[in-house]
């Protein structure tokens, strides 16, 4: 995840709004912060329930190649959707939101693009990893105990890995 320098950067009162090549900063800044943590270090029974909560919100880091989509509404909310968490809402100035929905969309197709190219060389690694610890599991065992395989099984064993294969290739397109 590369995210060496700022693409573009919104400062308001409350927080910091950071956009790198792969990912998406949100941080509370001052008195917000302050707040928060005062709370939680004064009452233990809410840094015990919520204070877990909290931490994952703030400070807020997003890959971008987990955001499904981003909207702007009329008033200047960004509101970033995510398949698996609860949807981001941002509020800016209508010309930031702007640039920031503008240079989110030419991001996030780029960054999905690269994480599917990083799921796929990781599954060839895998495959190839659990090819060559199943040759060498082979071997060993052809070593030690040297069967013949009964006619028709290496046949079968082959259509049903190609049927996998083929899976595999529509789930990933």
């Amino acid at each position: 995840m590369s995210k060496t320098s700022v693409i573009l950067e919104i400062d308001t009162p409350h927080f910091n709004v950071r956009l790198y090549e792969s990912l998406l900063k949100i941080d509370l800044k001052g008195s917000a912060k302050n707040e928060i943590v005062e709370a939680l270090e004064n009452k233990p029974i809410l840094r015990e329930t919520i204070g877990g909560i909290l931490s994952i919100f703030a400070p807020l880091h997003v890959r971008l190649s987990d955001i499904d989509s981003v909207r702007m509404d009329k008033s200047g909310g960004v509101k970033l959707i995510l398949p698996r968490h609860r949807d981001i809402t941002i509020p800016l100035k209508v010309n930031e939101a702007k640039r920031l929905v503008d240079k989110l969309n030419q991001l996030i197709p780029k960054e999905k693009e690269k994480e599917l190219e990083r799921a796929i060389k990781r599954r060839e690694t895998q495959k190839i990893e659990e090819e060559e610890r199943g040759a060498e599991h082979a071997e060993v065992v052809s070593s030690v105990f040297p069967v013949a395989q009964p006619p028709g099984v290496l046949e079968k064993l082959k259509e049903s890995e190609e049927e996998i294969e083929k899976e595999e290739q529509v789930e990933r397109d």
